[in-house]
């Protein structure tokens, strides 16, 4: 029984559904606020750093919470589902 419950959370849907559950996208909305945020605490942190390596490591994560949400926000285009 366990077994069973451990592989239907892990499964993958092939595609995005045609329409989103109210709780599904109020997720979305969260899951990008919280990247943007990131992105912006990332660059504020960056710029006051004075050590260039650990700049360089800040600014690699705002780049990737930047790469997040833009990942997010292609998926959320109705357009990117018709290719």
């Amino acid at each position: 029984m366990q077994q069973q419950m451990n592989t239907q959370q892990h499964a993958m849907m092939a595609q995005p559904p045609e329409m989103i559950s109210t709780k599904d996208a109020l997720y979305l909305t969260d899951a990008l606020s919280w990247n943007l945020l990131a992105m912006k605490k990332a660059h504020f942190f960056a710029s006051q750093c004075q050590d260039q390596e650990i700049k360089q490591a800040i600014e690699r994560v705002g780049q990737m919470h930047q790469r997040h949400y833009q990942q997010l926000l292609h998926q959320l285009q109705p357009s990117a589902h018709m290719q």
